[in-house]
């Protein structure tokens, strides 16, 4: 059996659907997918003409266990993923998670569609998952902020000694141009990871109640109904935190080729409901955020191990994150608004 691009598709898959979800799939094909390296994902549709996402990811099941029962809460925009043979939300194979879980939409926000109406059902959606009641269920199933973000730091370290280990004379072209990115604003990240530092540590000295966040709420991961509504995907990132862990995705954006505008920033509030954001977690959560994604896309920009598409990707979003409208650019205004402006080597 072959998937839409003409590639030979797995027959293990087909097998695992059926033996381990009941489903017998009639045409797989496989997606791109976002920045998880360990996830794959296919649109494919069963006998009876259901159209359904399946995918194999790392890490743990908390993702799925959580938009479960926010859907069974009737939260709206949640896709429920369909139940194993045994009643679970997945199943393991090849040592990853196997789920399978309605296709909703073939529109994703990104595409452009996104609509004033859109924006309003957006802040709906993630006004009723934040207003979830946090049970002792949840506290056990999901991580907690801690304002630590010490693996972010190690990656950023990491990356710096990485490209200051270039030499450009012998490098390919990929590590020599994300090299060559990172250099003039190596200094500015110095500075951003001082000051989430500083800021961590005057977060933890004064806690606030944690409401469930998405985590990532990006518009990558929206997509888009007819009706004007919207559905929110991929909880992989679902964690226990302020609500201003995914109110940054929208004050702002996160995505330098698609920044929020005041007019839809008015129009997600109307449905999100009356809140007045803090400054000073916003800009910690910016910053955490802005050097998590910079450190990662560098390093697979110079992973000789990625193919040439990969690794191009990779460069084109690194050439986004240092633009103005860049999020180490909304990172820094960011701190600049709240008194703590970043140290930069390079002014």
């Amino acid at each position: 059996m072959t998937g839409g691009d003409g590639v030979a598709v797995d027959d293990r898959l087909l097998g695992w659907v059926r033996e381990d979800f009941g489903v017998t799939l009639e045409s797989v094909r496989r997606v791109g997918y976002g920045a998880d390296e360990t996830a794959e994902l296919w649109r494919a549709v069963d006998a009876d003409g259901r159209v359904l996402a399946v995918k194999l990811s790392g890490g743990t099941p908390a993702g799925l266990v959580l938009s479960a029962y926010l859907a069974e809460r009737g939260v709206p925009g949640i896709a429920a993923p369909l139940r194993t043979r045994d009643g679970d939300v997945c199943a393991v194979r090849d040592g990853r998670r196997l789920s399978v879980v309605p296709w909703v939409s073939d529109e994703r926000a990104l595409g452009g569609g996104m609509e004033v109406a859109h924006w309003r059902a957006y802040g709906r959606v993630l006004a009723a998952v934040h207003a979830t009641v946090v049970t002792e269920e949840l506290t056990r199933l999901l991580p907690a902020e801690d304002h630590t973000h010490r693996q972010v730091a190690a990656r950023v370290r990491a990356t710096d000694r990485a490209v200051a280990a270039v030499d450009d004379a012998t490098a390919d072209p990929f590590t020599r141009e994300a090299a060559g990115r990172w250099r003039p604003v190596a200094g500015l990240l110095a500075g951003l990871l001082d000051r989430a530092d500083a800021l961590g540590a005057e977060l933890r000295g004064r806690p606030v109640a944690h409401v469930v966040c998405h985590g990532d709420p990006h518009l990558g991961n929206v997509l888009l109904d007819v009706d004007g509504g919207v559905w929110l995907i991929d909880w992989d990132d679902a964690v226990l935190a302020p609500r201003e862990r995914d109110l940054m995705f929208v004050r702002g954006g996160v995505l330098a080729f698609a920044p929020v505008t005041p007019r839809q920033q008015a129009a997600f509030f109307e449905g999100y409901g009356p809140v007045e954001p803090d400054p000073v977690r916003l800009a910690y959560h910016l910053t955490v955020r802005a050097l998590d994604d910079i450190a990662d896309w560098t390093r697979q920009a110079m992973d000789t191990g990625h193919d040439d598409a990969d690794r191009v990707r990779a460069l084109d979003i690194v050439r986004g994150l240092v633009t103005p409208v860049g999020l180490v650019s909304l990172a820094r205004d960011a701190l600049v608004g709240i008194g703590h402006s970043p140290a930069s080597a390079a002014g």
